[in-house]
């Protein structure tokens, strides 16, 4: 993946269905060889600590696939064998003992795998946030509750504008926009989360505001919220709901919803909060995006 995103732009966050057509379709040489050496030795090398009778040496690996197969298929216990050698079209037969061992333990072992697989991810990714929601994506998530507390914000202040457009959005149907990606925070945290446009943030997508631009405008977006939380009690009873959902981190919220905050101190304790989980998306290789008015379809 690193190296599609280096020479095809092709950010990690990409749609499953967009990948898989690059990877079928593509042409260059060297996707072509990772495919190869998976093709050639993951169905091979998979079930290597149950084989107990043969010492299968360099030459016999990259050799002939049939006496590959051939010398595979004499092991007992395997969990499949070969059945016909043809590429991505090669077939395979999984030992009945074995399809009903898988079948009566799939939970189980699902879960173990799953946890490998996170601890694994996440000891190779330190600085990546919610990789079990990665793996595994929510059925469904909910930010009424978010979208329900700006919408009065907006009502009790009208003069409140979308931050990327500069769109007044008491007229708007508004749609919750996550400053850092969710593809890449996988929560919905407050902090990170503001109203737009429905059209605004299908524009925005899955990549990051440009920094420089964008910041001040979204601290003094949340700078107006904090203020209005203190001096009306029906945002106050809003928040209060939204926090049980959507505040899951104390010591932030201690930080950054203490009353008596100035604007200053106030947008510099959001930027404490939100630089390091923006600068590490960077990192992983999410693009910074600016918004673009003449392509936007908005007049």
């Amino acid at each position: 993946m690193k190296y599609i995103y280096q020479n095809y732009q092709m950010m990690p966050s990409e749609k499953r269905e967009k990948i898989l057509e690059f990877l079928r379709t593509t042409e260059d040489k060297n996707i072509l060889k990772y495919k190869r050496d998976l093709t050639l030795n993951v169905p091979y090398r998979l079930q290597v600590p149950f084989y107990d009778a043969i010492d299968i040496d360099r030459k016999t690996w990259y050799g002939p696939k049939d006496s590959l197969t051939s010398l595979i298929n004499q092991q007992k216990r395997l969990m499949y064998y070969f059945i016909l050698i043809q590429g991505l079209d090669t077939v395979i037969e999984v030992d009945p003992l074995w399809s009903s061992y898988l079948e009566k333990h799939k939970e189980i072992l699902f879960g173990w795998t799953k946890l490998r697989l996170i601890q694994y991810l996440q000891n190779k990714n330190p600085s990546v946030p919610g990789i079990a929601d990665k793996i595994e994506v929510p059925v469904a998530r909910d930010i009424e509750r978010v979208r329900k507390y700006w919408k009065l914000i907006i009502k009790l202040d009208p003069s409140l504008h979308d931050i990327y457009a500069d769109v007044d959005l008491s007229n708007e149907v508004i749609s919750v926009d996550h400053f850092v990606p969710w593809q890449y925070v996988a929560h919905d945290e407050l902090w990170n989360l503001h109203p737009t446009t429905r059209s605004i943030n299908s524009c925005k997508s899955n990549l990051l505001p440009k920094w420089d631009q964008y910041f001040d405008k979204l601290g003094e977006i949340e700078y107006r919220a904090y203020v209005m939380r203190g001096k009306y009690e029906s945002v106050s009873k809003e928040f209060e709901k939204c926090a049980l959902y959507h505040l899951n981190n104390q010591e932030i919220r201690n930080q950054l919803y203490v009353s008596g905050l100035t604007a200053p101190e106030f947008k510099g304790r959001l930027e404490h909060v939100i630089r390091p989980v923006y600068e590490s998306a960077v990192n992983c290789g999410f693009r910074e995006w600016s918004y673009d008015r003449q392509n936007s379809g908005i007049l």
